[in-house]
């Protein structure tokens, strides 16, 4: 079962099982069609933090992670962003790149758990950029709405915009693109003879040490000199070097895990925001959530609370662990959410940031201003054998940064998600992850495979996948069900996009949300805004029953 942000990647999926691969196998393949067919949200140069669950699996974590988030180059401290005029990373342009993590991720997870190579998981979607794929609305929607800047980038004007924007149903193809991804598979097939897994890795190695980081270099490396040669045009240099693309390994983590009426949940570590689900579970545990009935004042109420608290709790302890010591057991114990349970007033809405006690100094300002549009997607997949796979690719946005000349796509500008603070566990510091937004799930029970799932939307995933998950453990909703029923979330937090603002006590809803339940959500205190009716989020999800074997899935009509 493959489900996924787009028709072509849930296909290509079943394909690559069809042809005898696992589950892994299959999403990587979705994955690495995402990056062609869903350039508005997500590329090759962006990130791609990835859950694996394999039966059979000893000596090593199971479910595990794989990074798929890179590091900032080695020559980027907070003073020299400073000393260019700037108080924060801003949201496009190669100065906001970290080293290009997808490709490094995805073959590591075929290395770890696959048992396919890339001719039979990349190889269809170079063939399938070649022969070229539908236009369809939203990316046709996403090219007008960024025509201006797109005709800015010669080389991106270039690759999406060759004889204007393209009208939808007509077919569009990326030879470029699918020539640079050709060197990857030769780089295999030169070295297969010396088996799977090292052939596997000689492509990563084309990728990080080869010809497209020799690309990337040729590019960025006169704004080095002088940001006038800025690519983006904004008079900004680029950070990135050979050096740091060459240092780049996509590292296989324990995750971190909260048990929840039963179900083991497992997220990334707190080099994501993947944790605060399970922070908000560990509040919410504390409460008869089903008592509550669904989507009634007191159960929006109630979950907006906790998700406030959890979120100021991301905002002040979460950063990369290899550069921080980040308290997640704390932050997920019955004491401390004993404590943190009893800031909420279940008759009144918080207007305040509220992290926990022994919080470091210096939260990042708030401030106004437009944010940089850039949006995620999602794939989850699972084969009869039970083998679990779930990722959240993105980054590398048409809109965000120009294209690289020969190679097709752009580079990602993840580290705008970095502050400036000193000795906050977020602060920006050379080869260190920021902490990134994009947050898989994986879903034991009774130490048997379970649940998949994921969604776009920057600070907001963790919110729409919590009510989900809720829709489905307290409520009894079977996924598709679970999917559909009306969202909500809080802006409270500070944006983790440039430029980082955000909105105290507000409560976004969908408008399928009844008036009458509003009404009484403003009477609480909450400031409310209405969307439309199907405007928030794009859930995936994929589940099986161990006892029957079933498999199900369910994918957002959003």
């Amino acid at each position: 079962m493959v489900t996924s942000g787009h028709y072509l990647a849930s296909k290509i999926g079943v394909d690559v099982v069809a042809r005898g691969g696992n589950a892994t196998d299959a999403g990587v393949a979705a994955a690495f069609v995402l990056t062609l067919v869903k350039p508005q949200e997500c590329g090759i140069g962006g990130e791609c933090p990835i859950l694996v669950y394999q039966p059979g699996r000893s000596g090593r974590p199971n479910p595990f992670v794989i990074s798929g988030q890179g590091r900032a180059p080695r020559s980027m401290t907070i003073q020299r962003v400073r000393e260019l005029g700037l108080d924060d990373v801003p949201g496009k342009g190669p100065i906001a790149a970290a080293v290009s993590a997808t490709v490094g991720a995805l073959i590591t997870a075929l290395q770890q758990a696959g048992t396919l190579g890339l001719e039979e998981t990349l190889g269809p979607v170079v063939e399938l950029a070649r022969d070229g794929y539908a236009m369809y609305q939203s990316l046709h929607d996403s090219l007008v709405r960024h025509v201006e800047r797109i005709r800015e980038w010669p080389s991106s004007a270039e690759v999406f915009l060759p004889d204007g924007v393209p009208e939808v149903g007509q077919i569009v193809r990326f030879p470029v693109w699918a020539n640079a991804m050709q060197h990857l598979l030769d780089a295999e097939a030169r070295h297969r003879s010396s088996g799977r897994v090292e052939a596997l890795q000689a492509a990563s190695d084309e990728f990080y040490k080869g010809r497209i980081a020799q690309e990337i270099e040729r590019f960025v490396a006169p704004s080095r000199s002088n940001p006038k040669n800025s690519p983006a045009g904004d008079n900004l240099p680029a950070f990135l070097e050979p050096a740091d693309f060459a240092a780049h390994r996509s590292t296989v983590e324990t995750p971190v895990s909260y048990r929840y009426k039963g179900l083991d949940v497992f997220k990334t570590p707190p080099w994501g925001q993947g944790p605060v689900f399970l922070q908000q579970l560990a509040l919410l545990a504390g409460y008869d959530v089903a008592s509550l009935l669904h989507n009634t004042p007191a159960y929006i109420h109630l979950v907006t609370e906790a998700a406030k608290l959890a979120f100021a709790d991301r905002e002040a302890f979460y950063g990369d662990p290899d550069f921080v010591d980040v308290p997640i057991g704390r932050l997920l114990s019955d004491e401390y959410n004993r404590e943190r349970r009893a800031l909420i007033d279940l008759e009144r809405a918080s207007a305040e940031l509220r992290p926990g006690p022994r919080a470091p100094a210096g939260i990042r300002p708030s401030r106004n201003g437009t944010k940089e549009s850039g949006d995620t997607t999602h794939v989850d997949v699972i084969d009869a054998e039970g083998n679990l796979f779930t990722a959240t690719p993105s980054g590398g946005w048409l809109q965000s940064s120009p294209v690289v000349p020969g190679l097709g796509f752009p580079l990602g500008t993840r580290l705008q998600q970095f502050n400036l603070v000193e000795g906050h566990p977020n602060a920006l510091a050379p080869g260190k992850r920021p902490r990134t937004t994009l947050s898989p799930t994986l879903v034991m029970r009774n130490g048997e495979p379970h649940m998949v799932f994921g969604t776009e939307g920057g600070d907001n995933q963790d919110q729409w996948t919590l009510q989900f998950f809720l829709n489905v453990v307290e409520f009894g909703m079977d996924l598709q069900e679970a999917i559909d029923a009306p969202l909500f979330n809080t802006a409270h937090m500070p944006d983790s996009f440039h430029p980082h603002d955000h909105h105290p006590a507000s409560l976004l809803v969908e408008g399928r949300i009844p008036q009458e339940t509003r009404d009484a959500l403003a009477a609480m205190g909450h400031d409310m805004y209405v969307l439309g009716d199907w405007d928030s989020g794009q859930v995936t999800a994929a589940r099986i029953t161990p006892k029957t074997g079933l498999l199900e899935a369910g994918a957002s009509p959003r």
